[in-house]
Parts: structure tokens; sequence; C-alpha cells
């Protein structure tokens, strides 16, 4: 008698409709203009410094960024980042890859749950899924991480919004782009097509590549814009082995800036981590980035904004900075 945990769904049952028929809730007009930003917080001037020292110095610039920041449409601005050699790395969940790629195919992204849960529709689209075909491919020679792949695919093929595509920049460029991914949390899962075994190869490729790049974090600079979760956890992890090889090497990776960019609100005295009776202990980007991580001799910003104001901000402050 078969149990109920071999039961398995069958995916061939679904039913997949193009991208043109859906309703997007974002589209290309809303992409922002790269212009100064007016004065937002003092912390993105301060920590802007540190990027320009790091920079000057062939220390590790980070970005890790959550969903939100593609959704709000400050592209141009990452992206300018990255081409004037401000940032090593952009680590980034799976939905930031999936709105950058539906960005550079179709000019539009983001669906409403509401309207397509209803009748089991959202996330069941065909051209989404050519995602999982590139990740697909990889896993199989072996030879990028899930990143990389998505980026070249971008920059090599009929994309015509690819300028916009941050995972095509960072391909470019040479730098790397990681996705770290959690099997379930993205549409593309849905799909006949993914394959959990390549999703799993090309992704932790990627974290041991992003683990690679914090061997150079000591005098750098991390930040997390908008990633609760996918953010501190994947960092912590890394830090923790990129900290375990160097300090067997005689080396220290304890000196750097962590910034943390969100909507929490957040007392003014973070230099330590709250209790765990107080629903901010459950803010893991608090005590794991701004506390825990730099208490050998880091220092940790926070910064409480939209992510509209925020990169603006920092990309200003940078120019200002840097002359």
């Amino acid at each position: 008698m078969t149990g109920r945990g071999d039961m398995l769904f069958d995916r061939k049952r679904l039913r997949l409709k193009p991208l043109r028929e859906r309703v997007h809730d974002l589209h290309i007009g809303m992409v922002k203009p790269l212009e100064p930003a007016a004065p937002f917080h003092p912390s993105l001037v301060s920590v802007a410094r540190r990027i320009a020292s790091a920079r000057s110095h062939g220390r590790a610039v980070v970005m890790i960024i959550g969903g939100h920041v593609i959704r709000s449409g400050v592209q141009r601005y990452v992206i300018d980042m990255l081409e004037r050699g401000y940032l090593s790395c952009i680590a980034m969940n799976g939905s930031v890859m999936i709105h950058d790629f539906e960005f550079a195919l179709a000019g539009a992204t983001t669906e409403s749950v509401a309207r397509y849960i209803a009748d089991g529709q959202f996330g069941l689209w065909e051209e989404t899924g050519i995602i999982n075909d590139i990740v697909n491919q990889a896993g199989c020679r072996g030879d990028l991480g899930m990143g990389a792949a998505v980026g070249r695919a971008i920059v090599e093929g009929d994309f015509p919004h690819k300028d916009l595509s941050v995972l095509a920049a960072c391909y470019r460029r040479g730098l790397p782009a990681t996705v770290h991914v959690g099997i379930g949390y993205d549409i593309i899962h849905e799909h006949p097509n993914f394959d959990g075994a390549a999703a799993g190869a090309t992704s932790y490729r990627d974290f041991l590549a992003f683990t690679s790049v914090l061997e150079g974090l000591e005098g750098g600079v991390v930040m997390n814009f908008g990633s609760a979760v996918m953010a501190p956890e994947v960092f912590l992890k890394a830090l923790s082995m990129a900290r375990n090889a160097s300090h067997a090497e005689g080396r220290e990776i304890k000196r750097f800036t962590a910034l943390v960019c969100d909507l929490y609100p957040l007392p003014e005295d973070l230099a330590s981590e709250p209790c765990r009776d107080e629903p901010a202990y459950y803010f893991r980007p608090w005590k794991t980035m701004l506390v825990r991580t730099v208490a050998g001799g880091g220092e940790g910003f926070y910064v409480r904004g939209r992510h509209a104001d925020t990169i603006p901000a920092l990309w200003t402050a940078l120019r200002e900075v840097d002359g």
C-alpha cells in the first residue's frame, strides 16, 4: 500500500498561459531615471565614504537585495553603481531574478496575487518558465551559477530591455551575481520544467561564490536592502565559513561596515540586540547583521526608508563623496 508521502502532484496537469495575457502591475515607464536625489539620511553619507575607501583599497563591497528593490524601479541606480566599480557582488533571492528577467524580456513584471490566486493562475506564465530551461542547462554543464547563467542568457538573447537588467550588467562586468533560492519560494518552482537538482546545484555554486567574496570583507562594506530572512541567514553562514578559513591562515574578517535599509521601526540605539520577548528580536537583520557579525570591530547602520528613496540617496552620496 502506498503511503500519502509517496503521492506526488502531477505537474502535467497544469495549464500555463502566455505572459502577454497577464495584467502587469509594474511597467518599464515606472523605472526611475538616473538623477540625483534629495538628502535623505546622514548614515548613507557615512556608508558612501566607506564604500569609496573600500573600493580604493580593493576591499569587498556587497549589496544584498530583495525583490522589492527591482519593483521600486531603481535598477538604473544599481547598474550605475556596478558600472562605476562601487560594488563587488550583488546577492539576491529568486524573486529578484524573476522580476529582473521579466523586465528585460517584456518591459513589465509583477502580478496581483489576489487576482490570480483565485483560479490558480498565479505564477503560471509560459515565458517566465524559460528561466528554468536556462538553469537546467547550467546545472547539466556545471560551469555557471544561477545568477551568471541567467545574466548570460539575457546578454546574449533577444531581450528588448536588457539595459535594465542587473543580472546582465553583472555578467558584462564579470562580477558575481549570486541567487539564493529556497525550493517552493518562487513562481518558477510551480512550472513543469522546474528541476530541483539543477536549481540546488546552481544556487549552491552561487553560495560558494558569495562566500569567496566575503573573504575580502575586512575593511569592506555589506549592505542589505529589504531582505529580512535570506540576507541575514545566507550572510551569517557564508561569513562563518570565510572566517573559519581565514583564521586558520592567520587573517581576520572583523572590521567592516554593515548597512541595513528597510521599513521595520527600530530604536536609535542598535548596539545590542533586543530581548527574546520583544518582536524586534525576530527581525534578523538587526541581531545578525548589525550586532553579532560586527561585534569584533565593525559597525552597523540602519536606515529606515523605501528603496525608491534610499538607493538613489546612496548613489547620490557616492557621487558627492567620490567627486
